[in-house]
């Protein structure tokens, strides 16, 4: 089997998506498929890294500034359009012709909030069968089989936006991690909601540097018996200035790009951070976490799984403070019965098993 992957990072989208295309590559690929992707030039696209994993890819063309309208008269849209950074016919032209001298495909994986059903289609003609990975289920798609690993509230939100032949795969359990946060699952016991160890981690760009405002609500709180792991992903670009803070700190090791994102999870007791991916990632090993959104699409997600007590909420990046933080932390280390609830409800809700699942779905 081939399956092509159509999935961008950028400074503005974050890594995400390409990480969890990353994530269902692999265990393709452990099922003897071939992997192929296509993505755009943008800043911190991620290429190198998706090269470094063994995968071939078609990297378009960066869009020449200033970005062109990516609406067309009439025409509706989607909300994030403007994440693609060119109109969508020519990005679905140029991924077709990227595809097209790259052989046929039994699959096209596409994972971008800037495409809809147009774009898709348009890319049928040459026979695919498509996966869309989606979570906000705000536009159409034409696809066989959709994804998507939130929480569904309400149940059956793709009503009238897939086909009716489509196989929609919901929920946590089918969220898209590598083996090792599986194989990193702690035993009940080890967690007890006592916080000796915090992680931050702000995902691959953290543009509204939270990351500088939990380490100042850290050094507000003078707690030097904590260790604390700080992780900037590949795309910061506050690289320099964060590694310098952390250095002034006590107890505080600064991580950069890490590849066993699963092993710190499994060591730390809480997390500050952000929502997105990484949701998943630390309720498969059971790792409480106060939660910022750094986009309106991850508002959704956050708020389900606060009311699921899988973590606490504390609002979007532009309202959360260092001062916010700081009694956050406060408030969580005064309260282990609370993390150790979230603990348990995270581990229930996700196995580490969701890719193996999607990538059966994908076998049949």
């Amino acid at each position: 089997m081939r399956v092509a992957f159509r999935a961008d990072a950028s400074v503005q989208i974050g890594s995400g998506h390409v990480m969890r295309c990353l994530s269902l590559a692999d265990a393709l690929r452990a099922r003897g498929a071939e992997a192929y992707f296509v993505g755009r030039a943008l800043p911190g696209h991620l290429g190198a890294l998706i090269r470094e994993r063994g995968y071939d890819l078609a990297l378009l063309p960066a869009p020449a500034p200033p970005a062109p309208s990516v609406e067309e008269e009439g025409d509706e849209a989607p909300a994030h359009a403007q994440w693609l950074g060119v109109p969508w016919p020519q990005d679905a032209a140029q991924t077709a012709q990227a595809l097209q001298a790259a052989g046929d495909f039994d699959w096209l994986v596409v994972d971008h909030y800037a495409v809809d059903a147009r774009w898709e289609n348009s890319l049928r003609r040459t026979g695919r069968s498509t996966l869309v990975i989606d979570d906000l289920a705000d536009r159409p798609h034409d696809c066989d089989l959709l994804l998507d690993v939130n929480l569904q509230e309400p149940e059956g939100r793709y009503a009238g936006l897939v086909p009716a032949w489509c196989r929609q795969l919901l929920g946590p359990a089918y969220a898209l991690l590598r083996p090792q946060f599986a194989a990193a699952r702690p035993a009940p016991a080890r967690r007890d909601g006592r916080v000796a160890r915090l992680l931050i981690f702000f995902g691959g760009s953290d543009h509204d540097n939270l990351t500088g405002r939990a380490l100042t609500a850290l050094g507000r709180l003078g707690r030097d018996d904590l260790a604390v792991d700080v992780v900037l992903g590949a795309s910061n670009p506050r690289r320099s200035e964060l590694e310098a803070l952390c250095a002034s700190l006590k107890s505080v090791t600064c991580h950069f790009n890490v590849a066993d994102m699963a092993a710190l999870m499994a060591a730390a007791d809480l997390a500050i951070g952000a929502a997105g991916v990484t949701t998943w990632e630390r309720a498969c090993l059971g790792l409480p976490a106060l939660v910022v959104t750094i986009a309106a699409n991850q508002r959704p997600t956050a708020a389900c799984a606060a009311r699921r007590g899988i973590l606490t909420w504390l609002g979007d990046a532009s309202e959360v403070t260092a001062a916010t933080l700081a009694e956050a932390v406060r408030v969580a280390l005064a309260a282990p019965a609370t993390l150790l609830a979230q603990s348990r409800r995270g581990m229930d809700v996700v196995d580490g098993g969701g890719t193996a699942r999607v990538a059966a779905a994908m076998s049949r």
